[in-house]
């Protein structure tokens, strides 16, 4: 992913093909150490390409695939309780276990009370 950000970087830098040497230029600048052989994968695959297309058929292909978020619950013909749904477990979890990090986010200032 660093590779095709800093090839991103280079073409919106007005570099319409970015040769390895100026990927290297910008993830070094960073302090990312590049390698070669990824480096010249991604210019080899984004080389002549026109990159506004590239990113569209990207979002179109992300487009497609399902975001989550909705949970099908099935129907329990008959059950005795009304069940939460997982959904709202999970986030119920997730409350508790905040509230218990903020808690032990105060003991671990550094310092003691009475010292």
């Amino acid at each position: 992913m660093r590779y095709v950000a800093a090839y991103l970087l280079a073409v919106l830098g007005g570099n319409e093909s970015p040769l390895s040497k100026d990927l290297k230029k910008i993830l070094d600048s960073v302090g990312i150490e590049t390698d070669d052989e990824r480096v010249n994968k991604v210019i080899s695959e984004l080389n002549g390409k026109n990159i506004e297309d590239v990113i569209a058929q990207g979002n179109a292909k992300l487009a497609s695939m399902p975001a989550g978020g909705a949970v099908a619950v099935a129907a329990g013909g008959g059950s005795a309780a009304p069940v939460a749904p997982p959904l709202l477990q999970v986030t119920e979890e997730k409350k508790e276990e905040k509230k218990e990090e903020s808690e032990e986010s105060d003991d671990d200032m550094g310092f003691g009370l009475f010292d």
